[in-house]
Order: structure tokens, then C-alpha cells, then sequence
């Protein structure tokens, strides 16, 4: 592997289009640049309001700070679809606890009244759990989520035309009910979580297309490129949101774009860590089929990532579903007891 750093780049999302609305090529070319080499990068321009992001992770201080039996009543165990709070401590990520507490939501959507036998995943569909002593969570968080399925678009479009495809290439995965994924998280140092030590969470790749972080000023956020053996820390930038690709995408371009794998230590002592992940995700029975790349581009591909622990799989809702089981094993206990092994 090699010894020589790797850093995030930044790109300025205002600068995607011309005037006359086509992406411009030289954003187009750092842009697959950045999701092929490294996998992560930072957005900037990308059209939050002022003040938007302050306010929501202000926001989430505020409800992170509730006693821990007032926010027990949105837990996520009571959740088929794993919506809600998840207690300090209670996901697991690599087999150990993660130093976080979080809520977990996604579009608000009636449960299905029949699901196939083969397709369990579908049960993922289904309503939030948000506090009704509280309502500016749900709103900030819902807001937010319109945002971020904004900008997910258009930056899916931008990498479908540096991969020498149709803009709209992606587009029918996402239509009708497209399965995105929002949360809510608050990051503790100092022992809080002892079996935790400093993992704040521990090493992943996610299940999606495109996710869209925004982080506050603490830092902890750290990746490791492809062929990279150091890790390499993603710096905050206020306002900016750090984008990674998922393992969707990673199947779909046989390994072109990758999904970079990553974690984030647990602050210090006395230090809270708030951020807020969107994943940017299609439907839960879409299937992702091989991408058409030009010559020149699958000859860069490096081939699915192999790890027989964590397999990638081409349906999404499969490939979600299994990450929830493992991350969450009291609910999946609770609610798919046919499903674990």
C-alpha cells in the first residue's frame, strides 16, 4: 500500500453549471477526480440559507441535552424500520459500541401491509418518531432533508456525465419512494461509553449512493483512501458538507468510484461532537446494474472491494437491511429474530 498522503479535496457547488445550465467541464473533472482517487471531498456553494446550519446543529444540542428518559420515548427497539432515538452506546459498528447517541429517520411513509417473504427489506417503509414536546427537531431535520435530496440530485447527475453518461442516468432508481436516510448524532469523549475507548464510530463504508455530512467544529471525521494505509483526517470547514460515495455506486462502477472507508474518534474529555449525515438512497427494491463505462474509465476500475464480513450486494434494500441487523442487534432481535444467524 502507499505511504504518500492523500487530501479531501473542496469544490464549490456553485460553480457546477454554465449560464446556460450544462455542467461545466472543469467542475465535471475535478468532481471525478475526487469521487475516484479519494472517495470523500467537501462541497461548499451548495445553497443553505444563511444561518440553516448553525440553527440545525444548535438545534440538536438542544435536544441531545433533554434528560435521557424524555428521549427514550422515541426509542428506536420499538421501531420496525429502526426509526427513532438510539441510546449512548447501543450501535454497534465493527463488533464494538460506538460513543454516540442519535435519532434515525427517514421519509415519513405508512408501513406496507404485505411484505414478500423474499423481500424483508421492504419493511424498512414506515413512519418517524419525533418529539411532539419538541417539534423543531422534526422541522429542522425535515427542512434539512429536502436540502440534502437537492443537492444528492445534482450531484448524482454531475457524476453520471464525468462517468460519460446522460445526466439523468441514475434518475429512475429515485423515482416514487426513494428510501433516503437522515440522522441526528451526538458524539461523547472522556469514558462515557467505556467499552467504546475512543471510537467514536468505528470503521464502515456506507450502504447508499451519495452521503452528505454536515459536521460541527470538533473534528474526529477520519478516511482512508484506497491503496492508502495512513488515515487521514477531514478538517471542518464551517458550512461546507463533506460527501462520500457509497456502496452503491462502488458496485455500479465495478470499483471506479469508491466507497472510501472511514470513522470518527471520539472528541475529549468535556467535548460534545454534533453532526448531521444524509444518505442519499433509491428505492428499497431497486436493483443496481453494471454502468456502461468508456474504455478509458474500466480500465481504471479496481473491482469491488472483497471483504467476506461485509459483502456488497447490487439491492439496495438488501444491502441496508443487513447493515441495520448488525448495527442494531437488540431491535433486530426484536423485530427480524427469522433473519439473524
Amino acid at each position: 500500500m502507499s505511504t504518500v498522503l492523500t487530501t479531501v479535496p473542496v469544490l464549490d457547488m456553485s460553480t457546477a453549471r454554465n449560464a446556460d445550465g450544462s455542467f461545466d467541464e472543469d467542475f465535471i473533472t475535478a468532481l471525478r477526480d475526487a469521487a475516484h482517487r479519494v472517495g470523500f471531498f467537501q462541497i461548499t456553494g451548495f445553497g443553505a440559507p444563511d444561518g440553516t446550519t448553525q440553527n440545525l446543529l444548535k438545534t440538536l444540542a438542544d435536544f441531545f441535552a433533554l434528560p435521557v428518559e424524555q428521549k427514550l420515548k422515541l426509542d428506536n427497539r420499538s421501531s420496525a424500520q429502526f426509526r427513532g432515538y438510539t441510546r449512548l452506546g447501543a450501535e454497534i459498528t465493527r463488533g464494538r459500541a460506538d460513543s454516540r447517541e442519535q435519532i434515525d429517520y427517514g421519509p415519513e411513509r405508512e408501513v406496507l401491509s404485505e411484505i414478500p417473504a423474499d423481500a424483508p427489506y421492504l419493511n424498512l417503509q414506515g413512519p418517524n418518531q419525533w418529539p411532539a414536546e419538541f417539534p423543531q427537531l422534526e422541522n429542522v431535520a425535515m427542512d434539512w432533508a429536502t436540502l440534502m435530496n437537492q443537492v444528492g440530485s445534482e450531484l448524482l447527475s454531475a457524476l453520471a456525465v464525468g462517468l460519460g453518461l446522460p445526466q439523468e442516468y441514475f434518475a429512475e432508481p429515485f423515482d416514487h419512494a426513494p428510501a433516503w436516510m437522515g440522522k441526528l448524532v451526538h458524539y461523547v469523549g472522556g469514558g462515557i461509553v467505556p467499552e467504546a475507548g475512543t471510537q467514536g464510530v468505528g470503521a464502515h463504508a456506507d450502504y447508499g449512493f451519495i452521503t452528505l455530512l454536515l459536521q460541527d467544529s470538533v473534528g474526529g471525521l477520519q478516511v482512508q483512501p484506497y491503496g492508502q494505509d495512513e488515515w487521514i483526517e477531514v478538517a471542518p470547514i464551517e458550512g461546507a458538507l463533506v460527501v462520500n460515495i457509497g456502496e452503491m455506486l462502488e458496485v455500479a462502477t465495478n470499483g471506479y468510484l469508491m466507497a472510501t472507508i472511514h470513522r470518527v474518534t471520539a472528541p475529549p474529555a468535556g467535548v460534545d461532537r454534533y453532526s448531521v449525515p444524509f444518505f442519499y438512497s433509491p428505492r428499497l427494491d431497486s436493483v443496481i446494474s453494471p454502468v456502461p463505462l468508456p474504455a478509458k474509465l474500466a480500465a481504471d476500475a479496481r473491482g469491488v472491494s472483497d471483504d467476506p464480513e461485509n459483502p456488497m450486494l447490487a439491492s439496495y434494500g438488501a444491502n441496508v437491511l443487513k447493515g441495520w441487523l448488525r448495527a442494531h442487534p437488540q431491535t433486530a432481535q426484536k423485530h427480524y429474530p427469522s433473519l439473524l444467524k
